[in-house]
C-alpha cells in the first residue's frame, strides 16, 4: 500500500502568528504570563518606539527546556498544568502564542538561563521564510557570568505595530494574574496594580457539576458610574477570557453600576484565549449558574437602591416639614391649627417668659379631673398613629401649634394617589410617577413634598 507524506508548509507558522490574536498587543500579555508559568516573581517591561523587551527571574530554560518551546502544539503545560515552585495553575494551553510575536516585528530574540546553562536563540521572520526546508534555528551558548541569575529575555527588535503605553497597561491589569502572590509586573520600571472598584461588594462561591465559581461582583455608587469597561470579567486560571454583561444591558443605567471577576477555571476557551467555547457541557452549565447569581445580585440591587432612596426622602421630608412649619407660623391667619405660641414678657424678644396663664407653678386639679385626664392619655396610646405601613416605610412627627401631625411615605403602588390624609396622619405614596420624577432631582424634592404637606393640611 502506498503512503502519503503530511508535511506543514514553514510559512504557515507566521499565519499562525499573525491570526492568532485580534490585537498585536496581545502578544506582551502572552509573554508574561509565560514568566508566571516559569514561577517569575517579578517581570520588567521596557517599552520603546521600536523595540519591547520584556524580563523574567523565572527558572530559566536548558537546552531541553528550549527544545520544547519551540515545539509546535507541545502539551507540556496540559500535562503538567502546576509550577513546581509556587504551585501556580498554568495559563499556557496551545504551545503556539509565540509566534504571535511575527505579528508585530521582524525579529524576536531569546535569552535564557538556567543553572549551569545559557544561551541565544534568534527568530528572524524574513530568513525563515527564505530559508526552504530549513526548520532549525541557530542556537549560540553564551558563557556564564558571575552575576547572572535564572531567568528569560524576549527581545522584539524592528516592530511592525504601534504600540499605545495607556492600552498597554490596561491590558496587562485586565489579562494578567497580579494579585496572585509572589508576582509583579514593572513597565518602563513603573508597577502595574491590579483593578480596583469601591461600592457594595457581593463576594460569590457556587459551585456547578464542573467545578467552583468564586469570586466578587461590586455594585457601584450612583456617583461612579459609568459605562467604561461596564460588566463582569470572566477569568480562567487569573486571566480575563471576556466581559459579559449576564443580562444587565436589560436593566438601564443601572448596568453601567457593576463591575467585578469571576473565576471559572473548569471552562474551555478558545486558541487565542479570546473567548470560550459556547456549546460545551461546562459553558452551559456555567449559564445556569450565573443565572441564579444574578437573580440574586437583581435583588441586593433593589435593596441598597430602596436604602439610597429612603435617605434621600428622610431629608426632604424633615425639610420640608420644617418649611410648611415655618410658613404656617409666619401667617397664622391660613393656619387650620390656629395661631402659634409665642414667648412674651421678659427677655430678649419676650423668649424668657410664658404666657400669664402659665406662670403658675402648681395647679389645683380635683380628683375627678385627674382621673379624667389619665382615661384621655390612656385612650390616646390605644389608638395607633400609623395606620398602615409597610417595612420600608418612613414616618416623621412634627407638632403644629397644640396638634401632632404624622407624615408618612409608603409604597401604595403606581395606580395609587399621589398623597391623602387619615386623622392627623398624612400619607404619601411613594410609587407614583410624579414622586418617582421629583426624587431624581434634589432641588425640586423638596418643594415637592412641601406642596404635598400643604395640600393634605388645607384640605
Amino acid at each position: 500500500m502506498d503512503t502519503l507524506q503530511v508535511t506543514v508548509d514553514k510559512k504557515h507558522l507566521i499565519t499562525i502568528g499573525e491570526r492568532l490574536y485580534a490585537e498585536s498587543i496581545e502578544l506582551i500579555r502572552e509573554l508574561v504570563n509565560n514568566a508566571y508559568d516559569a514561577d517569575a516573581t517579578i517581570v520588567e517591561i521596557d517599552f520603546k518606539s521600536d523595540r519591547i523587551e520584556v524580563r523574567d527571574n523565572g527558572t530559566g530554560m536548558d537546552l531541553k527546556g528550549l527544545q520544547q518551546y519551540f515545539t509546535i502544539g507541545s502539551d507540556e503545560k496540559v500535562t503538567a498544568h502546576i509550577s513546581p515552585c509556587f504551585q501556580r495553575e498554568r495559563i499556557g494551553q496551545f504551545g503556539i502564542g509565540k509566534f504571535a510575536s511575527l505579528f508585530a516585528c521582524n525579529t524576536f530574540e531569546i535569552f535564557t538561563k538556567k543553572g549551569d546553562f545559557t544561551a541565544r536563540v534568534i527568530f528572524d521572520k524574513e530568513y525563515w521564510e527564505n530559508s526552504g526546508n530549513v526548520w532549525s534555528l541557530l542556537l549560540e551558548q553564551i558563557p556564564i557570568h558571575p552575576h547572572m541569575e535564572d531567568g528569560t529575555t524576549v527581545i522584539l527588535r524592528n516592530l511592525t505595530k504601534s504600540f499605545n503605553l495607556r492600552d498597554l497597561e490596561d491590558r496587562i491589569k485586565e489579562s494578567v494574574p497580579l494579585k496572585a502572590p509572589h508576582f509583579k509586573v514593572l513597565l518602563n520600571k513603573r508597577p502595574v496594580l491590579p483593578k480596583s472598584f469601591t461600592g457594595h461588594r457581593i463576594p460569590i462561591l457556587e459551585g456547578c457539576s464542573f467545578g467552583p465559581i468564586s469570586g466578587e461582583i461590586v455594585i457601584l455608587p450612583q456617583s461612579a458610574a459609568t459605562m467604561d469597561d461596564v460588566g463582569i470579567e470572566i477569568k480562567v486560571t487569573q486571566v480575563t477570557i471576556t466581559r459579559e454583561l449576564f443580562g444587565m444591558e436589560y436593566w438601564g443605567k443601572d448596568m453601567a453600576r457593576f463591575r467585578g471577576e469571576l473565576h471559572a477555571n473548569f471552562l474551555p476557551v478558545t486558541s487565542d484565549r479570546s473567548g470560550f467555547i459556547r456549546d460545551s457541557e461546562e459553558y452551559k452549565a456555567f449559564q445556569i449558574q450565573m443565572e441564579k447569581i444574578m437573580e440574586e445580585v437583581s435583588k441586593i440591587l433593589g435593596r441598597l437602591t430602596t436604602k439610597q432612596e429612603s435617605r434621600r426622602a428622610h431629608r426632604a421630608i424633615k425639610e420640608a416639614m420644617e418649611k410648611v412649619c415655618r410658613s404656617l407660623r409666619q401667617n397664622p391667619d391660613l393656619s387650620p391649627f390656629g395661631g402659634f405660641p409665642v414667648a412674651e414678657g421678659r427677655g430678649i424678644g419676650g423668649a424668657g417668659k410664658l404666657p400669664e396663664e402659665k406662670e403658675e407653678r402648681f395647679e389645683t386639679i380635683a380628683p375627678d379631673e385627674k382621673q379624667q385626664r389619665r382615661r384621655e392619655r390612656k385612650s390616646r396610646q390605644k389608638q395607633p398613629t400609623i395606620k398602615r405601613v409597610t417595612p420600608h416605610a418612613i414616618v416623621k412627627r412634627m407638632k403644629f401649634a397644640d396638634f401632632g401631625v404624622s407624615v408618612c411615605l409608603d409604597n401604595f403602588g403606581k395606580e395609587g394617589s399621589e398623597s391623602f390624609a387619615e386623622g392627623t396622619v398624612i400619607y404619601i405614596n411613594r410609587d407614583h410617577p410624579l414622586f418617582q420624577r421629583e426624587m431624581k432631582k434634589p432641588a425640586n424634592f423638596t418643594m415637592h413634598l412641601a406642596r404635598l404637606l400643604t395640600q393634605e393640611i388645607s384640605l
